[in-house]
């Protein structure tokens, strides 16, 4: 061995007296023999290979001139000088020993405040000199603990990228080697890297977290909150790697940090929520550190939840299927600090940046899933959470929060959720979006049981169908999620839905009565394509859970019941009230069921139509009695009993509405009123017998409007007037025809053609209405003057109103020749064309005798 020594020394020797002139060059003014002269070294020295003992004992004299050489003007010469000392470093077996003299001068070339290596590469070689300083010396670094922090905090805030990460690997390498002096002043590390934490390339991101770890692991912790909420912001990053390295780091924290157990309810988010992340490695990544920390934990703590763990290790029932049950650890975990997660919670799901909302709602649905039953003492906050979150505008956060919603009604008993929910329903906290507690409801109901859910369907459907909730808004969302509630009762339920039938019904009528309201069509244009054909569809589902043939036969189940539920109201009605609407739904809906109720019907239409009512809903239910009337045999007299009423309904219901009061809206509500009449009268629901017995209230009120500023008003008078005459005409007595010729013959002036045409068919009508009991010699007088007035009219400069005056013409030449020919002659000669005057007379000459011969009599 001291023979070996000895050779070493002299081979050292012999080396140092080959570089002596070398070592004189350094310090000569001329850079190329300083540049040469340092090579020559590098040559001479770690190129060829030395053995180590040799090169230690080469590299503590070289050492001084060589750290000189890192001052240099020339580039190539610092150059050259980093590599030389870095491969002395590597190879010496004791690197140690030139830490007196390298840390100062390192210290000084990269911990100044300003950058003293203008190169960047060179800047690189000198911290990749650093990493490999600490990875060979390791503890022996403790005295330089300040110059290698004071570097540390310049050089990863270096303009060159690659510096950055070399800092970063050194900065791990460093907390390593040195954790019992590390923790000083790790903390001095934790600004710089937070400045660098978001740079613009992954690869120093990836780096800088790493490094973050490592100087949080092995620091006092206080720096904690500093880091989590950049790191929190990295698992939205870009780059999948970056969010891998958080995952990482944070997993390594949860395992190994001295103080984990102070830090479980700031860092168990940012764990699980890497375990929805896109990319399928990162999620099994974060599931299987997840795993280490709850079995960990639950070894750690065995003592405490031994009972937990020998008997509460079956699932509950309705565990989501597909979904593997975390461990007991793992739920313990959450558990225990659920109360500090859940305002954190609250607080990120209404973020202002769409992806910290996504990414909180996904957590939500991990947490409830490891809380189960536990999650009760906290429904009061998650409710108001999830009621927040489903009004934002991302659909994906509606989503994840429904889904979220789904699992408290897995876990929680109906007893307890809905005591909240229901009064929630009833009374939202927001006026903007008073739909949200029922979106969330819906969502709570799908994840119960059918067990669990039936004892409470009378409480909840009760609900749903008071006015306050089911009549109350008029917002489309509102009503979908109203349906969306319906449906999942129907659909958890199934055949117990029939205990709620009637509130179920009541419910699905009021949604649909909104699609009759005018006011609101444009707004609910959406709302008409995808929930009226859902509302049917749902009741068709009602009809089918019960056995129902048909949607018939679910009307006429509850036709009584809820035709009573209207008329406990009726004395309220007015033209914005529901109600109204509901009727229109209900008796349409129904078909031929409605002439059943006939008896229920009536008096709910009188109290709602007298003249003092509202107006404008007076003329909506007219308008809906109009449709129903002119099928009457199909709706309200399918069975026959509205022709007992039909009389009653005339005389107390429609005549009081045709009474002439001042006002364009009362001229409204009488126009409706005549469309009721003529369709009473063209749908059959009232016999000849009873039209005749009411003959004399009636007329006058029609003849009265065949006055109305209305067109439309005239018009239904006009076509009212001939559907009695073609009912009931030939049974009128003289008199009573005789007062309606006259204002039928006004309306031959009337300014509107379709009424001038209404008015002759219905003259045609009297005309045919005229029998035995009519004499033409006492009635003289007024055939004289209709035949004349019709004369006039027979010169109208309208073609067409000429070939229906010169038809009934000669329909009504039978009545009395003699008197129409004279009339006739009378005016020949005073029209402008005798042609209409010649045919009529040409017709009257074909006449039987019998017929003059009759009228002359």
């Amino acid at each position: 061995m001291a023979a070996m020594a000895a050779g070493d020394e002299h081979a050292a020797s012999e080396v140092l007296r080959g570089l002596t002139r070398h070592l004189n060059c350094l310090n000569e003014d001329n850079k190329a023999t300083r540049k040469r002269a340092l090579e020559l070294i590098k040559r001479e020295t770690v190129d060829k290979k030395l053995s180590s003992t040799v090169l230690q004992e080469v590299f503590s004299t070289l050492l001084k001139p060589l750290l000189k050489c890192l001052s240099d003007p020339m580039e190539r010469c610092r150059e050259t000088a980093i590599a030389t000392i870095t491969e002395f470093i590597r190879c010496v077996p004791k690197p140690e020993e030139s830490l007196p003299y390298l840390m100062p001068c390192l210290a000084q070339r990269l911990g100044e405040k300003e950058i003293k290596e203008p190169a960047e590469e060179l800047r690189l070689s000198a911290v990749e000199m650093l990493t490999l300083t600490v990875e060979v010396c390791g503890a022996q670094l403790a005295p330089y603990l300040t110059e290698m922090i004071t570097m540390l905090q310049r050089t990863i805030v270096d303009p060159f990228p690659d510096v950055k990460r070399e800092s970063c690997k050194c900065t791990v390498n460093f907390a390593k080697c040195l954790p019992e002096h590390f923790h000083l002043q790790a903390e001095s590390l934790v600004k710089p890297l937070m400045q660098t934490i978001a740079h613009q390339h992954s690869r120093v991101r990836v780096s800088v977290i790493e490094a973050t770890g490592a100087v949080i692991q092995h620091g006092t912790g206080k720096n904690m909150d500093d880091v989590l909420s950049h790191l929190a912001q990295r698992l939205f990053d870009d780059s999948p790697q970056v969010r891998k390295a958080v995952t990482v780091v944070v997993g390594d924290w949860l395992l190994h940090m001295r103080d984990r157990y102070s830090y479980f309810h700031k860092l168990i988010p940012l764990l699980l929520s890497s375990i929805n992340d896109e990319i399928p490695e990162i999620r099994l990544l974060a599931a299987d550190l997840w795993r280490q920390v709850g079995a960990q934990w639950e070894k750690e703590n065995e003592d405490d939840i031994k009972d937990k763990m020998d008997f509460l290790l079956t699932p509950p029932p309705l565990y989501p299927s597909g979904v593997e049950r975390p461990g007991l650890g793992c739920r313990e975990l959450v558990v225990r600090n659920l109360g500090r997660l859940v305002p954190a919670i609250t607080n990120d799901v209404t973020d202002w940046l769409v992806p910290t909302r996504v990414r909180t709602s996904q957590l939500l649905s991990v947490l409830l899933l490891h809380a189960e039953d536990h999650s009760t003492q906290h429904l009061q906050p998650l409710l108001a959470t999830l009621y927040r979150a489903c009004t934002d505008s991302e659909r994906d956060v509606v989503s994840n929060c429904l889904a979220a919603a789904k699992l408290l009604g897995t876990f929680i008993p109906p007893a307890v959720f809905l005591k909240l929910m229901l009064d929630h329903v009833t009374a939202p906290s927001s006026s903007a979006y008073p739909w949200a507690p029922l979106m969330v409801l819906a969502a709570v109901l799908g994840g119960c049981s059918k067990p669990l859910l039936k004892p409470h369907l009378q409480q909840i459907a009760n609900t749903l169908a008071q006015p306050d909730v089911c009549q109350e808004y008029q917002q489309v969302m509102y009503l979908e999620q109203l349906l969306a509630c319906v449906d999942v009762l129907l659909r958890q339920c199934e055949s117990d839905s029939g205990l709620v039938s009637l509130q179920l019904l009541q419910v699905l009528i009021t949604v649909q009565s909104l699609s009759t309201e005018p006011q609101f069509s444009e707004q609910l244009t959406s709302f008409h394509v995808f929930s009226l054909p859902q509302a049917m569809e749902s009741i068709r589902c009602l009809c089918k859970v019960q056995g129902l043939d048909s949607v018939m036969e679910l009307y006429r189940q509850h036709m009584g019941q809820l035709l009573d539920w209207l008329s406990a109201s009726v004395n309220t009605w007015s033209s914005y009230s529901p109600q109204r609407l509901q009727l229109h739904i209900i008796v349409t809906q129904s078909g031929p069921v409605i002439g059943e109720f006939v008896n229920q019907l009536m008096p709910l239409l009188h109290d709602c139509l007298q003249p003092d009512r509202d107006p404008q809903m007076r003329m909506t239910i007219f308008t809906m009695l109009a449709k129903l009337l002119l099928d009457a045999g199909n709706t309200l007299d399918s069975q026959g009993h509205f022709r007992n009423e039909s009389a009653r309904f005339l005389c107390d219901v429609l005549l009081p509405n045709l009474v002439w009061h001042a006002g364009r809206t009362a001229a409204a509500v009488r126009t409706s009123a005549l469309s009721c009449v003529l369709a009473l009268l063209h749908g059959g629901a009232i016999t000849p017998g009873q039209l005749l017995c009411m003959e004399d209230k009636l007329s006058p009120q029609l003849l009265s409007a065949l006055e109305e500023d209305s067109q439309m008003g005239r018009l239904l008078a006009c076509r009212s007037l001939s559907t009695i005459l073609q009912l009931v005409g030939s049974s009128l007595n003289p008199e009573a025809l005789n007062k309606i010729y006259p204002e039928l013959l006004k309306r031959l002036d009337d300014s509107s053609e379709e009424v001038r045409s209404a008015a002759l068919q219905a003259l045609g009508l009297w005309l045919s209405s005229l029998t035995e009991d009519y004499n033409p010699e006492l009635c003289a007088p007024h055939l004289q003057f209709l035949f004349q007035q019709l004369l006039l009219h027979l010169d109208d400069p309208d073609s067409s109103v000429q070939d229906q005056v010169l038809e009934i013409l000669k329909k009504g030449s039978s009545v009395h020749p003699s008197l129409l020919k004279s009339e006739v002659k009378a005016v020949r000669a005073k029209q402008r064309s005798p042609l209409y005057c010649d045919q009529l007379l040409q017709h009257i000459s074909l006449l039987p005798t019998e017929t003059t011969a009759d009228c002359l009599q």
